[in-house]
């Protein structure tokens, strides 16, 4: 057994870089992956937790308490790895040099080991689990997570050997748990088979009695994706046309294969507008029409009138949502939605498209019918949360309950999956039921069609359920994307790749404040809390958990056990930050999060033992998260004996463009804090700026950059003042947590412009130069980007597409449009404050601020503050009247390029000229222009090809202020490299004056 005093590997050294890169490679790794099991939200890489969890387990080699009959075992057991390890545990002996290989050789392993492809294999299994024994004796070490979600660190904890709890307050959560953590292990080869064959009985069934609602061609081709798009009527006058709500026409863009829709306009005397469409394929983008809807604007295609969002709403309202079609009693369509397309296929030959036809909608109105007269309860009928959740938009569009998710026929469709799985028998119904919760991803009506590969993709897309104009609607019997036999295919993939497990954990639905394990039975208390207000987790599933306690009634798992008269999960109880959910009263704010992290942190410390070391997860950008967090920690007794970021997102997925979500999630390593002591302020802040400066060129060594820099700093800063259960000033003063985090942020950002204008003088640069480096600094290696990339997730590519297909609401997706810098108001204003730079004093001139979001203006929105409105529409002239020719031709400004553009032309853009010039030359003798300015005047000027001007510009700065140079070649290091901003910096600098 390791003693107390002996450290653990997690808290003297970790390879971050290693297994940031085998953690951000997980994500696109999907076959046998247990997150292709059931969608969770914010799952953690199995290669972090596999790593982490190592390293927690582990005593360091190097500490004089570490147990000697660990050290002999250990390298025995590493010289059978081959490679580097294999090599330092060759070299490692008893002595201090021996042992600092050794630690080495466990570092190198616990890195290797992150690998995905190594996590089965035979070898590295056997040395992990050996090295767990090794340190931990003949009874396995029990590792508790209290927030399981989606299962990564108990299932890691089986695959090295050690006995895992887990726990969750959600029914959905629990049901995974329970499939990957016990069902699983617990059956073991064998089971993968006659997964397949119940699930081939299944599709079987099922297709044969809804044949009726999906029929074949008279070709026999069989249609396996129906587009459908929602529609409004025109309001214009003597127009009335319907609208069909499209973000592109487009049905394929794939090279060789590529299709679109067009239409033309029929008038009949006495009748509506109306649209009449073909297939075609087209030669060029110009031929495809232009989308009809964007950001709930409605143009109408006969007319040209658009639609304002509230009429839009109103209108989608009175359809609840639009995703189904009105008929007549005769069964003729007379609203709703719109069929667009059929997408079909052949036996042995690829897709094609082709119009609706009659019998198509007569099989919808069928299915309409049929779900008509289904018997109450047998469809989900639970009311959705109310409107201002997070990441909830639909109820605008009168959305009010489950159903309204999905179309008659899907409704149909994933009745009878329930139906079906519902007969079987003990661990096979809990195992298919991922089957239907993967089946309900793909047939819903926030489903959409991903032209670039011609596949459908799931409803999550993200963690949220926005309004989705034009969806896809899946025949789950074909061969396509998202159908029954795909979900049972991936289910079956991840048992196969899990059989190694050899013996199964305990999952309990409990609430983390309130564990039923006795005292002081954890050695490893490892957990990925709820991060504040980003994921509404209990919200969001129950989009499966109305579907799911239909597929296995009276589950025992599938109920809130806190309260009975609930139909929904739990949602009272539920540790997050949401105004609009209220305990006893009062709000779930701030407040109420910390105090409920707090409770489980003193619960957290109640279960585990006195040599126990535990780990926290936290991956949100959002300063009140982290201090909610950190309050909790402290508060329930704990002390932060170590911290490593690792990179666990893909840099391009889309949750980082839409939020405030970091690329590193930081693991915050503790200890329980022993006697309570009272801190000395003077000595916290004397040792604060060492540790903070020591961190920061380890971690830029290690790659990670930015704001997940600024945050993985406050872990190591937290050691410090988490030693205490309160500090005070000399003169008794108690001092709180959010005063020292306000001198954490403080010391990042002086170091930060230390580092990057090279100077102690910061203050001097003048206060709009820090801002922009601060800034620039920050948003390194941040996802800012407005364009949509591709969300892997479930197993399939769910493209959203540059189309923004679902319907976005707020200014953070307007501010991000305009420029490529943007970063969250609360992270700035930390910055900013402790240095004595007034944020809201540079809005208009340098930054925009727009609800939640600060924007660095680009150079060329500030050409007006810096020229003045004559000389801003003289460039802009020029910009606009000639384009890219003339701005090519103006590079050099000499009089051949001149006369190329023609007589009126050269005349004014010889007045534009000189007049820029000459206010130039009038400016530069002005002290109160800033630094700064004048680098964006010179990139204006470089941009524009105005030498003349740029030649006195810079003359005079490197004349009179050498500062110049150091802000230019600052910020030429800060701007991302191919961005427009540095290749225009970085012409100016070639022309200063040698």
């Amino acid at each position: 057994m390791i003693p107390r005093e002996c450290k653990r590997l997690a808290e003297v050294d970790f390879p971050i870089a290693i297994v940031s890169k085998h953690a951000a490679r997980e994500k696109s790794i999907r076959h046998g992956h247990p997150s292709t099991l059931h969608l969770w939200w914010a799952r953690r890489p199995l290669a972090a937790c596999r790593s982490m969890l190592l390293a927690l387990l582990l005593p360091d080699p190097c500490d004089e308490n570490c147990p000697p009959g660990f050290i002999d075992k250990a390298r025995t057991l590493l010289a059978r790895i081959p490679g580097k390890t294999k090599q330092l545990a060759g070299r490692a002996g008893s002595d201090a040099n021996g042992k600092k290989e050794l630690r080495e050789a466990l570092l190198q392993f616990i890195g290797d080991f992150a690998n995905w492809d190594l996590s089965s294999d035979r070898d590295y299994l056997e040395v992990s689990r050996g090295l767990v024994k090794a340190a931990h004796g003949d009874e396995p070490p029990l590792v508790v997570d209290p927030f399981a979600g989606g299962g990564s660190i108990p299932l890691e904890a089986l695959r090295l050997g050690c006995d895992a709890f887990a726990s969750d307050l959600n029914p959905v959560a629990c049901l995974i748990l329970k499939t990957i953590l016990e069902n699983i292990p617990r059956h073991g080869p064998g089971l993968v088979e006659e997964l397949r064959r119940v699930g081939a009985e299944i599709q079987i069934a099922a297709e044969k009695q809804l044949a009726d609602f999906y029929p074949q061609d008279p070709d026999g081709a069989k249609p396996m994706v129906y587009l459908w798009a929602r529609t409004v009527r025109c309001e214009a006058p003597n127009c009335g046309a319907e609208i069909p709500l499209m973000t592109s026409f487009w049905l394929s863009t794939r090279d060789g294969r590529r299709r679109a829709l067009r239409f033309s306009v029929l008038r009949t005397p006495g009748s509506l507008p109306q649209l009449e469409f073909e297939v075609f394929k087209p030669k060029s983008d110009r031929e495809i029409p232009n989308g009809t809807v964007v950001r709930a604007k409605a143009t109408c295609p006969c007319c040209g009138m658009t639609l304002t969002p509230e009429r839009v709403r109103a209108q989608l309202k009175e359809q609840r949502g639009g995703g189904e079609v009105i008929f007549q009693e005769s069964g003729r369509r007379v609203g709703g939605a719109r069929l667009m397309c059929v997408v079909t296929r052949k036996r042995g030959e690829g897709r094609e498209y082709r119009l609706p036809t009659k019998e198509d909608y007569l099989a919808v109105h069928a299915a309409v019918k049929s779900v008509q007269n289904m018997p109450e309860g047998h469809l989900p009928n639970e009311p959705l949360p109310p409107i201002g959740t997070l990441g909830f938009r639909i109820q605008r569009y009168g959305m009010d309950n489950w159903g309204d998710l999905f179309t008659s026929r899907q409704k149909l469709s994933l009745e009878r999956i329930a139906s079906e799985i519902s007969t079987l028998g003990g661990d096979f119904r809990e195992i298919l039921s991922s089957a239907m919760s993967r089946s309900a991803d793909y047939l819903s009506s926030g489903v959409v069609w991903a032209k670039e590969g011609e596949f459908v993709a799931h409803t999550f897309g993200r963690q949220a359920l926005p309004l989705v104009w034009d969806f896809a609607e899946i025949n789950p019997w074909a061969d396509t994307s998202g159908s029954f036999a795909g979900a049972v295919d991936w289910i079956a993939r991840v048992v196969e790749a899990n059989e190694g497990l050899v013996k199964p954990a305990q999952v309990q639905q409990r609430d983390a404040c309130d564990s039923t394990l006795p005292d002081a039975v954890g050695d490893i208390w490892f957990t990925d809390p709820p991060y504040y207000d980003s994921v509404p987790y209990s919200d969001l599933s129950d989009f499966f958990f109305v579907w799911l306690k239909r597929t296995l009634p009276n589950h025992p798992l599938l109920r809130d056990a806190f309260d009975p008269s609930n139909r929904l999960t739990p949602k009272t109880r539920e540790a997050i930050q949401d105004a609009t959910k209220f305990v006893d009263g009062r709000p779930k704010d701030r407040g109420f999060f910390e105090d409920t992290m707090a409770r489980a942190f003193v619960e957290g410390r109640r279960v585990t033992n006195d040599n126990g070391v535990a780990c926290v997860v936290f991956a949100h950008k959002s300063t009140e998260g982290w201090e909610a967090l950190l309050s909790g920690m402290i508060r329930g007794g704990w002390v932060i004996t170590g911290s490593w970021p690792v990179a666990t997102e893909r840099p391009g997925r889309l949750r980082s463009q839409e939020s405030a979500a970091l690329a590193t999630s930081v693991h915050l390593v503790c200890r329980p804090r022993g006697q309570d002591y009272v801190g000395d302020w003077a000595d916290v802040l004397n040792e604060l700026p060492r540790r903070v400066a020591h961190w920061m060129r380890r971690l830029e060594s290690e790659g990670v950059l930015g704001a997940d820099l600024v945050f993985a700093c406050i872990g190591p800063a937290l050691e410090i003042f988490s030693r205490y259960s309160h500090v005070e000033t000399a003169d008794g003063r108690g001092v709180g947590l959010p005063e020292y985090l306000e001198k954490v942020w403080e010391i990042v950002g002086r170091m930060a412009l230390r580092e990057v204008l090279g100077s102690d003088r910061a203050a001097e640069f003048g206060e709009d130069a820090r801002l922009t480096a601060l800034f620039l600094w920050t948003a390194r290696g941040s996802n800012t980007s407005d364009d949509f990339a591709s969300e892997v997730e479930n197993g399939v590519e769910a493209t959203r597409g540059s189309n923004q297909n679902a319907e976005k609401g707020g200014s953070q997706g307007r501010s991000r449009a305009k420029g490529a810098y943007a970063l969250p108001y609360d992270l700035v204003r930390r910055f900013c404050q402790p240095l004595g730079i007034h944020l809201e004093r540079w809005e208009g001139e340098l930054v925009e601020i727009d609800k939640g979001v600060v924007r660095l203006l680009s150079v060329t929105e500030r050409t007006s503050h810096l020229l003045g409105d004559n000389l801003s529409r003289d460039l802009s002239w020029l910009s606009d009247t000639y384009a890219k020719d003339l701005r090519a031709q103006m590079q050099l400004f000499d009089d051949q390029s001149v006369d190329a553009i023609g007589k009126t032309g050269k005349n004014r853009v010889k007045e534009a000229r000189k007049s820029i010039e000459a206010e130039t030359w009038k400016h530069l003798h002005k002290n109160t222009i800033t630094l700064l300015d004048h680098v964006h005047k010179g990139m204006l000027f470089q941009k524009q090809g105005m030498t003349t001007a740029l030649r006195e510009l810079l003359f005079y700065e490197t004349s009179h202020r050498p500062d110049f140079l150091r802000v230019a070649n600052a910020l030429s290091a800060l701007y991302p490299r191919g961005s427009e901003e540095k290749r225009l910096l970085d012409a100016m600098l070639l022309a200063v004056p040698r």
